[in-house]
């Protein structure tokens, strides 16, 4: 009965692998279009370090990503937890390696503030290993601008979310707002303005638990 069974573990083993090399084999070569220089937002909750990208309505930037990366060390935490704003200008990569979920390694200058509107650089040639995808969406099919916003929710670990407002058609803007739950958060409501202050988001996502703004910007969506 032993031999039987050891072949048939053996014969289910190949399958699943020749399984998976099809997946593989089935992806689509990457767009050397989305080559370029991706910048991002690094923002923390204690010790994660998230890295939140820059996208605008134009190709090569016409996607959001939110990844994790890899904390280095105690120093790069604490910049990124003490700073208002840190932002990593990247040398060019190409950003379809993140939509696809794949662990990549990037390296990139580190910026105290906007790394385009006058921020100081604190660290250049920094390699930042991007590690597990939380979020992907391409930026077509938007929906027409309005005071009526919409976030997706992106889910940490037991009670901890990310929501994330859903660009849409110009004007727009890019926003992330962490929640430790203790109750139910909205994921579609209406503002005083197509595009309000970030005081007024903040205020809707009030009764969800304890909050932590993460990023906020319209400049790149009017």
């Amino acid at each position: 009965m032993r031999l039987p069974l050891i072949l048939l573990f053996a014969f289910m083993s190949t399958f699943t692998t020749a399984e998976e090399e099809v997946v593989k084999e089935e992806l689509p070569p990457m767009n050397p279009a989305y080559s370029a220089e991706h910048a991002m937002v690094l923002v923390n909750h204690g010790s994660r370090i998230f890295a939140i990208s820059l996208p605008t309505y134009k190709l090569p930037h016409d996607v959001q990503v939110v990844y994790q990366i890899d904390n280095p060390d105690v120093a790069f935490l604490s910049l990124v937890r003490d700073a208002d704003l840190i932002t990593i200008k990247p040398k060019p990569f190409n950003i379809q390696h993140l939509m696809r979920g794949e662990e990549i390694t990037i390296t990139a200058d580190v910026y105290e503030g906007h790394y385009k509107r006058g921020g100081s650089l604190v660290y250049s040639d920094r390699a930042i290993v991007m590690s597990k995808q939380l979020y992907a969406r391409e930026l077509t099919d938007l929906a027409e601008s309005s005071q009526w916003q919409e976030y997706d929710m992106i889910t940490l670990k037991n009670s901890e979310r990310i929501y994330i407002h859903k660009i849409t058609q110009a004007p727009s803007f890019n926003h992330l707002i962490f929640a430790d739950l203790t109750n139910a958060c909205m994921q579609k409501f209406r503002t005083s303005k197509r595009i309000p202050k970030e005081s007024e988001l903040t205020y809707k996502f009030v009764n969800c638990g304890t909050l932590k703004p993460l990023y906020f910007d319209s400049e790149d969506f009017q």
